[in-house]
């Protein structure tokens, strides 16, 4: 994976929008929320006009012009760059071919989530799929009025990606709850067992004798 100068997804929705035309940050900006990116994007004008910046700084766009609207202060239109073509393309190119581990805050709650006792855990990861099962409902609905509105759908495929992934996840924790219910979640007895005494079951103790041996 190349080492690059900038990271930030808002820098490559920049570049992207720019290619397409000379653009000012204001119009940059209108045109990433009609095509709905702030689902997959954060986007607010202080730090696009921040992004704009550095990427000017670092040649992958140009001052391309001005424009005026009106009584309106004039806006400098700016421009790709060969560079920043370049960078565009092979940016995304990585991030569509290559996986990457990410970071993602459920996952990190389901890797310590035996601090809680089963049955509350239980709760809270129902309370998960009740709440997520309405968002993804919200999101479909809002998603097909956008699209009968005639946005096309290769502006909104990301956000038909998250909710299938959103809908993924509420499969796989059902799954787990019905394991959890019936007891063939490996490890569940020893999780009951810690919170009833207080201590961890032997065989994670054993577990952890066998790790500081290696």
């Amino acid at each position: 994976m190349a080492k690059r100068k900038m990271s930030n997804p808002l820098a490559l929705a920049v570049l992207a929008t720019i290619r397409e035309q000379p653009r000012h940050p204001y119009e940059i900006a209108q045109l990433l929320r009609s095509r709905h990116k702030e689902h997959s994007i954060k986007i607010n004008y202080g730090s696009l006009y921040t992004v704009v910046q550095s990427l000017e700084r670092h040649g992958f766009i140009e001052a391309a012009g001005t424009e005026r609207d009106g009584r309106r202060p004039e806006r400098t239109l700016y421009s790709l760059t060969e560079a920043g073509s370049a960078e565009l393309v092979d940016w995304l190119s990585e991030l569509v071919t290559e996986p990457v581990k990410e970071h993602p805050r459920f996952e990190a709650a389901l890797s310590l989530i035996g601090v809680l006792p089963p049955d509350e855990a239980m709760a809270l990861l129902e309370r998960r799929v009740v709440a997520q099962d309405a968002w993804i409902a919200s999101q479909r609905e809002e998603l097909a009025a956008v699209m009968e509105s005639g946005v096309p759908r290769l502006f909104l495929v990301e956000s038909e990606y998250s909710l299938d992934m959103r809908a993924a996840e509420n499969d796989w924790i059902r799954q787990l709850l019905k394991e959890m219910a019936d007891g063939s979640l490996q490890g569940m007895d020893g999780w009951r067992q810690y919170h009833a005494t207080g201590e961890a079951p032997r065989e994670w103790q054993e577990l952890e004798a066998e790790r500081q041996q290696d």
